[in-house]
């Protein structure tokens, strides 16, 4: 079985087939005569025939040199087009990863007027809770919840990962309205074995608070406890920042002013050797400035 030929050699040989000169193919590929000649020898002995016909000032080709010629000139622009079109897509679309309820209760909203703003940029949305490996999944910016240290990646902190009870009007009106702490006790918790839980009720001066509810039920991610929660089965724990318009808007009430905290945030990351990709810069400075406008 023969080994296929060195692609230096074909890239030598295609150049001074299109040129008609070493010389010429040399210049265009940052190569000297001599090193082109001798791409092309090799190439001659591994196909056993002459490709070219050497004149002095000039280099003509064989008949078995011209029916090659063509194909190589087909064969590597098919590889520049492919090529061209794999960096207009990687330059025109911007992959985020992001946990899923940053993506259901902030991001998703808004990414309306970021798009408006970048017409030319699709978004591809990845939402999982996995920590992606920027080196080996196509991923371009992430949300991530944690220290903030991460090896080789840019961290801009956006949320404070808090948590309060929030629970529908409706709910809260069973109950005459929720007044004191005590009273989110009387009525059914979503995720009771939810640990923000006991840290909350500590906050609020009750150490070993009796919650309602199954400890064996678990949501998963927070906006789908929040849709729970909205639809009025129970109080739920969760973040203020994700639940800004449904407060608003008196979907939600927060009844308490008391806030309990993580040791960890939200972030904003991307690998430190792209901080500069223009996709990135545009979708950093825009996030950041939607924080800034809240």
């Amino acid at each position: 079985m023969h080994e296929p030929s060195p692609l230096a050699a074909i890239r030598a040989f295609e150049a001074a087939a299109r040129h008609g000169s070493f010389t010429k193919a040399a210049e265009e590929l940052g190569m000297t005569q001599a090193a082109v000649s001798y791409q092309i020898k090799l190439l001659e002995e591994r196909i056993g025939a002459a490709l070219f016909l050497r004149r002095p000032r000039q280099v003509i080709l064989t008949e078995v040199g011209a029916r090659l010629s063509p194909v190589m000139s087909e064969a590597f622009d098919m590889m520049r087009a492919a090529i061209a079109a794999t960096r207009e897509s990687a330059d025109g679309v911007l992959t985020i990863t992001t946990i899923p309820t940053f993506a259901a209760n902030w991001l998703v909203p808004r990414l309306g007027s970021f798009q408006l703003a970048q017409p030319a940029l699709a978004v591809r949305l990845q939402a999982t809770r996995e920590v992606v490996d920027f080196s080996r999944e196509d991923a371009d910016v992430g949300i991530r919840s944690g220290s903030g240290h991460w090896p080789g990646i840019v961290a801009h902190r956006i949320f404070d990962a808090d948590f309060t009870p929030m629970l529908s009007p409706a709910l809260a009106a069973t109950i005459g309205g929720v007044k004191e702490p005590e009273d989110l006790l009387k009525l059914p918790i979503v995720d009771p074995g939810d640990p923000w839980w006991k840290l909350w009720f500590g906050a609020a001066g009750i150490s070993e608070p009796d919650l309602r509810g199954d400890p064996r039920s678990r949501f998963g991610d927070q906006h789908l406890e929040g849709k729970a929660v909205i639809a009025g089965q129970g109080v739920g724990i969760l973040t203020p920042a994700f639940y800004e318009t449904e407060l608003a808007q008196g979907q939600l009430i927060q009844p308490f002013s008391i806030v309990g905290t993580a040791d960890h945030f939200y972030w904003l990351v991307y690998p430190e050797a792209r901080r500069n990709v223009p996709k990135i810069r545009a979708f950093r400075d825009w996030l950041l400035g939607q924080l800034e406008n809240r």
